[in-house]
């Protein structure tokens, strides 16, 4: 009995060591570590991002809502310069971490920031291979307080086979009549679902104008209004670049309601040429 007892006890004290074990490990995961590339100073960092710095940003890197990677010098090879940093304002500061409002707020303030920095106006930054991806701080860093957000031009955008290397500084780059390297053209049968790329690659189709459907205040007209317009308007407009040719080709990049809730107004318009 005795034995069988002892044994009960040590059966009973191994499964509760056991037990406790487990909590501990449960309790005490490792931390993740910061992704391959990532600064660890800016992971969970509550300040807000320096102005100016320039990263080697990739495709994945841009579709992430915060990002630490480590900043390098301006003259060396980059793909993103930071030319926007701030706070949230003081209505945001309770607001979700994935609110929209948050989002609206960062598509807005980036948006019109860039426009500013490339020195471009409407049109000019909508046929251009550069666009902007915007930061919040980590999950953990929001938790701690911190309400910045950072806005990086890039290279490319979402259809992009990848980004392309940024000069010293983007600032200015599309005043005036800007080099082919910023300039958008696509490569294949049609611009549909074709991504954008530098002109100064082999390509089909030029990006040469755009087309204004509506005013800030306006309301959607609808799909086929929107269509129609941007049709008819591009087909005179792509003739009169292409200097009145008997035969040529044209097409138009429109959009829905959803990107005119976003802000956008306008279409843009597409000549067929290898120039």
């Amino acid at each position: 009995m005795a034995d069988r007892a002892r044994s009960s006890r040590i059966a009973t004290a191994v499964a509760l060591l056991a037990t406790l074990l487990l909590v501990v490990t449960a309790c005490s995961e490792p931390t993740p570590r910061p992704a391959p590339g990532a600064d660890p100073t800016q992971v969970d960092a509550v300040e807000a991002p320096r102005l100016g710095a320039c990263r080697r940003l990739e495709l994945d890197d841009v579709a992430a809502p915060t990002n630490a990677t480590k900043v390098v010098g301006c003259s060396s090879k980059h793909t993103a310069e930071t030319y926007a940093v701030g706070d949230l304002p003081a209505e945001l500061r309770d607001a979700a971490y994935d609110s929209a409002e948050v989002g609206r707020f960062a598509y807005d303030t980036c948006d019109a920031g860039l426009r500013k920095f490339l020195g471009a106006d409407d049109s000019q930054s909508m046929r251009t291979v550069l666009s902007w991806a915007w930061f919040r701080p980590s999950e953990k860093a929001w938790d701690d307080g911190a309400r910045w957000y950072r806005c990086d031009v890039i290279g490319g955008g979402e259809q992009s086979a990848a980004l392309v290397s940024l000069p010293r500084t983007a600032r200015g780059i599309l005043s005036g009549r800007p080099d082919d390297r910023w300039v958008a053209c696509v490569k294949g049968p049609s611009v549909a679902d074709s991504a954008k790329i530098p002109c100064t690659q082999p390509h089909d189709w030029r990006a040469v104008t755009t087309i204004k459907l509506g005013e800030a205040a306006d309301p959607y007209p609808g799909d086929r209004l929107s269509e129609v317009q941007s049709r008819d308007f591009c087909k005179k407009s792509v003739q009169a670049y292409l200097d009145y040719p008997p035969q040529f080709q044209f097409g138009f990049t429109w959009f829905h309601e959803a990107e005119w809730k976003a802000g956008n107004r306008r279409s843009v318009c597409w000549a067929k040429t290898n120039e």
